[in-house]
């Protein structure tokens, strides 16, 4: 009896996870807060004034909007579509995978909030260096993404930038992963009729490596989060073919399912990963075998210019 008491994660001390550190999770963010509240955009839906509410000292959730609230528990399992284990999995995972440096600067985030500095070109040795690591080549990160530079507590920071069509940014660097309000997707029109969904700007990152010609066939949705999709089902109309590369664990399934359920334009391409969690993953296990030559020329940028290796950036003479 013992053993199976310690073993996972329990609803009692599940429902003691802070509320604001699930949302964060979630990528959604405080508009405003005191020592004793903290209000939010809806995570439901779309809204331009915050409407849900959580009370710090209940950890306790309630949005006006709908007039619905609970614990963490039930916030999970609504944003998520989860059942009650599995979003007990959710957050044990989210308690081991967070460093203590990682849950201290989201602390500060949602306190003081970012302030964007400026974008430009990748270039820091340490972003190129976290491509390297992440088997992403400085050419197919530029696509996309740009390094941002921002002010948080009055200290200085950049990261790899994936910007929405809301004009937030998904930041992410060797220590930190998070995004800046408005929090939304990311869509990327090449004026084509079939259309890739991701739910990460890395995921999207490694089937740019993977395949040099990809803008040429299709477009690209990054969702950011999973609790967008719905919100992005309006912009699904116009493909004839939506090609589905989500993650590898319970909500990634889960989604992928209903969407197929919906209409056979949606294509589940979760088989290219099978037996890791993302396309990333994949590609990073991938590069370090070896398997083939294309693996390791992935990193080589076009026109033979310049080289991405661990020491940095070095002109090819050649």
């Amino acid at each position: 009896m013992d053993n199976k008491r310690t073993t996972g994660l329990s609803c009692e001390r599940a429902r003691a996870f802070p509320i604001e550190k699930a949302l964060a999770k979630l990528g959604h963010f405080p508009t405003r807060e005191t020592d004793k509240e903290a209000w939010f955009l809806s995570p439901f839906r779309s809204e331009n004034q915050a409407s849900f509410k959580v009370c710090k000292k209940l950890n306790k959730w309630y949005d006006h909007g709908q007039g619905i609230g609970g614990n963490v528990i039930d916030l999970v399992c609504l944003i998520n579509n989860l059942s009650v284990k599995e979003t007990l999995q959710w957050l044990e995972t989210d308690q081991i995978s967070f460093s203590f440096h990682q849950q201290s600067f989201f602390k500060k985030e949602n306190k003081i909030g970012l302030q964007i500095l400026h974008a430009e070109p990748m270039r820091h040795f340490g972003l190129l260096k976290y491509l390297f690591e992440r088997r992403i080549s400085i050419y197919t990160a530029s696509l996309i993404c740009k390094e941002v530079h921002f002010i948080n507590k009055q200290k200085r920071y950049f990261a790899i930038g994936l910007q929405n069509i809301s004009g937030g940014w998904e930041l992410r660097n060797k220590y930190y992963k998070s995004s800046t309000s408005p929090k939304d997707i990311s869509h990327f029109k090449n004026g084509k009729d079939k259309l890739i969904i991701t739910e990460g700007m890395f995921d999207i990152l490694s089937l740019l490596e993977i395949n040099k010609n990809l803008k040429e066939e299709y477009d690209f949705l990054v969702l950011n989060s999973t609790t967008f999709i719905k919100r992005v089902m309006i912009y699904l109309e116009v493909y004839d073919q939506v090609d589905l590369y989500l993650d590898n664990d319970s909500n990634g399934k889960l989604t992928t399912e209903n969407l197929i359920h919906q209409s056979n334009k949606f294509k589940d391409k979760s088989k290219l990963y099978d037996g890791f969690k993302d396309v990333n993953d994949w590609l990073i296990d991938h590069a370090k075998k070896g398997i083939s030559q294309e693996a390791q020329d992935v990193f080589l940028l076009p026109q033979k210019q310049t080289c991405f290796t661990p020491d940095g950036c070095k002109e090819n003479k050649k």
